[in-house]
C-alpha cells in the first residue's frame, strides 16, 4: 500500500507593510526583484523562493516557476489572460466570476483570478512547473519552513504564494547568512 503525503493546511495571507496600499497589479519596480530562470516577484517573496529553491536542488529536487508570466502580474497582463479564458457566454452549471460588472465564464484553460484580486497581483505567488508527484510532495513537506503555502485551487496545485508578511522565516534567515557577501 503507497503512503501519500498530507497536503499542508493553506495558510492566511499576511500582506507586507511595503505593499499596504499598494494596487494590485501596479506595485512598483523597487519593490519587485528578478528570481532565477525568470520573472519577479516581491523582495520577501524572491528571497524566500531562492532559499527554497536552493534546498530543492539540494534535495534534487527541481522548482522553477511555469512561465515568466506566472510569478509577478502587472494588471494588463492579468486582464489579457482573463480574457481570453473567461468570455460572458454563459456555461450552465459552472459559477461565473464578476469582472466589470459582467458575469464571465471560463470557456478554456486553468482557472484566472479576476484582474486585481490575484496574489501574482502582488508578486506573493509562483506557478511552480511540473507540480506533481515527487515535486509536489517536496513542496508539501517543505514549502511551508520557507513560508509558502498551497493556495485552495484543486485544479491548480502548481499554484503556491508567500503568506509570512514581513515576518521571516527561520529557513530563509539562514539562506542569507550562508551566502557570501558581495564584491565590488
Amino acid at each position: 500500500m503507497k503512503v501519500r503525503h498530507k497536503v499542508p493546511t493553506v495558510q492566511k495571507l499576511v500582506l507586507p507593510s511595503d505593499l499596504k496600499g499598494v494596487k494590485p497589479g501596479k506595485v512598483p519596480a523597487d519593490l519587485l526583484v528578478d528570481i532565477k530562470p525568470f520573472g519577479k516577484l516581491h523582495h520577501l517573496a524572491a528571497d524566500a523562493y531562492r532559499a527554497m529553491r536552493k534546498q530543492a536542488r539540494q534535495d534534487k529536487i527541481k522548482i522553477i516557476p511555469t512561465s515568466a508570466g506566472d510569478t509577478y502580474r502587472d494588471y494588463e497582463m492579468q486582464k489579457r489572460g482573463f480574457l481570453s479564458r473567461y468570455s460572458t457566454k454563459v456555461i450552465a452549471g459552472q459559477k461565473p466570476r464578476t469582472f466589470e460588472g459582467k458575469q464571465y465564464y471560463r470557456h478554456t484553460g486553468a482557472p484566472m483570478a479576476v484582474p486585481g484580486t490575484s496574489r501574482h497581483n502582488l508578486g506573493l505567488a509562483c506557478d511552480i512547473a511540473n507540480a506533481s508527484g515527487k515535486i509536489f510532495e517536496w513542496l508539501c513537506l517543505n514549502a511551508p519552513t520557507f513560508g509558502w503555502s498551497l493556495e485552495v485551487v484543486p485544479e491548480e496545485p502548481w499554484h503556491w504564494f508567500y503568506y509570512v508578511g514581513d515576518k521571516t522565516p527561520q529557513a530563509v534567515l539562514d539562506w542569507k547568512a550562508s551566502r557570501a557577501p558581495e564584491v565590488d
